[in-house]
C-alpha cells in the first residue's frame, strides 16, 4: 500500500461531465378522432337525424379522443 503522503500528491481529476442539454420545445398538428354525444330535441328519429346532420343540436358530454396520429411535427 503506498504512502499517505503519495496518495495526497496524487493529481486528481475532474470527473468526465456530459453537458446538459435543455429540453426543447416541438410543436405539432394532430388529426384527433373524438367520440361526442348530441343532443336534439324533434318529433321522431328522422327529424333528429336531419337536425343533427344539418349542424343542429348541442353537445351533451364532451367524449373522448379514441385515435391521434401526427400530422405534422413542426422542428423550429
Amino acid at each position: 500500500m503506498p504512502a499517505r503522503s503519495a496518495l495526497l500528491r496524487t493529481p486528481r481529476t475532474a470527473p468526465q461531465t456530459v453537458p446538459e442539454t435543455k429540453p426543447r420545445l416541438f410543436h405539432a398538428r394532430m388529426l384527433v378522432t373524438r367520440l361526442e354525444e348530441w343532443c336534439v330535441e324533434a318529433e321522431t328519429v328522422e327529424q333528429a337525424r336531419a337536425l343533427l346532420a344539418a349542424g343542429a343540436g348541442h353537445r351533451c358530454t364532451p367524449g373522448e379522443s379514441i385515435q391521434a396520429e401526427i400530422d405534422t411535427l413542426l422542428d423550429d
